[in-house]
């Protein structure tokens, strides 16, 4: 480490951090110093020193309030983070218990995993652990091996090849592709050959997150119709349309009921794939619980 960042961090305190977290999510310093039983003028000390320690103003008085800039929203992650793995590092012993804790656990996933284990989810928890939180972010795989790495997110979840130094993966499911069409397709019924699939008009999921799961992999795309940012827009326009959509399975079983679609029998081999969750190595008994419930949303 640099003599500069040792620099840095010794003027970086616990306090500071929980200013600028206070002032994030109420932007104004009254309420900030009510909040954390300080002062308003120790508040806007340490708002000097923050912009001094980041050299940034990152915060802009309005007639609103306090407005964050785009570095201060860049850095919240960040920060947050630092605070939980300081409150957990604090903790008298390494225990976790999902019923008294008030943890937000940031996932980096595909839109379909996201779609998956969504719902389920918010159930489980509502029942286990309602002070939980989780939120989710659509990232390639670059980009959420990197946010492991920065502690922006505790779990990623996708298909990944290689992994970096720091982070351990796990399988957490096994799925395929199949192909879909609106259940009352005029000339499609229950299966499909590799000829009508040829001719078809394809609508295919573009997004950058879907780790694994893209479109390019399954047809030739001089027959795509239309490609947008995710598989359940593909599927929306599917129900309404003749055209057809190649996605993942599971996917299209959670949805065909409600969204009017078949699922047709193809007598041609489909691509399959295995998604795994992958997470910072070291012990961390909130991952270890909250990893679990999500296997759990997919037995």
């Amino acid at each position: 480490m640099s003599e500069f960042d040792l620099n840095q961090i010794r003027r970086l305190d616990g306090g500071l951090l929980l200013v600028f977290r206070e002032l994030l999510r109420c932007g104004r310093a009254s309420e900030t110093a009510r909040r954390l039983g300080l002062t308003p003028s120790a508040v806007s000390h340490a708002l000097t020193r923050l912009r001094d320690l980041f050299d940034d103003p990152l915060f802009v008085r309005r007639p609103h309030g306090l407005e964050p800039t785009r570095r201060a929203l860049e850095l919240g992650p960040r920060i947050e983070a630092l605070i939980e793995m300081a409150g957990q590092a604090l903790k008298p012993h390494d225990g976790f218990d999902p019923a008294r804790s008030g943890r937000r656990f940031n996932i980096a996933a595909p839109e379909f995993v996201t779609a998956l284990i969504g719902g389920p989810m918010i159930e489980a928890l509502r029942q286990e652990a309602p002070g939980v939180s989780f939120a989710i972010g659509h990232a390639a795989q670059a980009a959420a091996l990197d946010g492991l790495r920065r502690g922006e997110a505790d779990l990623a979840i996708g298909r990944f090849g290689a992994l970096p130094a720091g982070v351990t993966a796990e399988p957490l499911f096994s799925d395929r592709y199949c192909v879909v069409a609106r259940r009352d397709h005029p000339t499609l019924r229950g299966d499909i050959d590799l000829a009508a699939y040829n001719a078809g008009r394809h609508i295919f999921a573009y997004a950058q997150g879907e780790v694994g799961v893209q479109a390019s992999e399954t047809a030739d795309t001089g027959n795509m119709v239309a490609a947008v940012p995710g598989w359940l827009t593909a599927l929306d326009m599917v129900s309404v349309t003749d055209a057809l959509a190649t996605c993942p399975e599971r996917l299209a079983r959670r949805y065909a009921e409600r969204l009017g679609l078949q699922i047709l029998k193809a007598d041609f081999e489909l691509w399959s794939f295995d998604i795994q969750a992958v997470r910072r190595e070291g012990a961390d008994p909130g991952v270890d619980w909250f990893l679990g419930l999500v296997r759990a949303t997919m037995a």
